[in-house]
């Protein structure tokens, strides 16, 4: 008699709440990015160094000190362009997270490799970064990043089911 080979039944799309934390990162990021760029598109065409000063001031740092009249200088040299094109850059990729994250939510399968992709992009960066000198936000953000490499890969057959 020849024995048929079990095979496991699909696991149903089921609750995910790791799933959930990563959607969560995404739109969260993708949320202060896009609020970040507005945020610097508005100083396109403003006086730079003379906000820097008002700020500085604001905080209750003296503008005087050798770092601030540094900062100062260079901020003469940048252009309105530049301030836009980093503005669309910064809002470009704001968009790119919101993509990430609502296709984690219907769970499109090439959506987990685009974020697999990402999360693994960035994670020698923070590796050289923290090998120049430890920061607890950069170690936070390797460890969520390989989190969601580790996580999707691990979970991607039955998180990302072809209907």
């Amino acid at each position: 008699m020849a024995e048929e080979k079990k095979q496991k039944p699909a696991a149903p799309k089921g609750r995910a709440p790791t799933l959930y934390a990563i959607i969560g990162i995404k739109l969260l990021k993708g949320l202060v990015l896009l609020l970040l760029g507005l945020g610097v598109y508005s100083l396109a065409g403003q006086d730079l160094d003379e906000r820097l000063v008002e700020f500085i001031k604001w905080i209750k740092f003296d503008p005087e000190t050798k770092f601030f009249t540094e900062l100062e200088q260079k901020l003469k040299d940048i252009t309105p362009a530049n301030v836009r094109g980093v503005a669309i850059g910064t809002m470009l990729y704001s968009i790119f997270s919101f993509v990430e994250g609502v296709g984690l939510i219907f769970r499109v399968r090439w959506i987990g490799w685009v974020v697999i992709g990402e999360s693994l992009f960035f994670i020698p960066i923070e590796v050289y970064d923290l090998m120049k000198g430890f920061s607890g936000v950069v170690f936070g953000i390797l460890i969520i990043n390989i989190v969601i490499v580790w996580y999707l890969l691990k979970n991607r057959n039955r998180l990302f089911k072809h209907h």
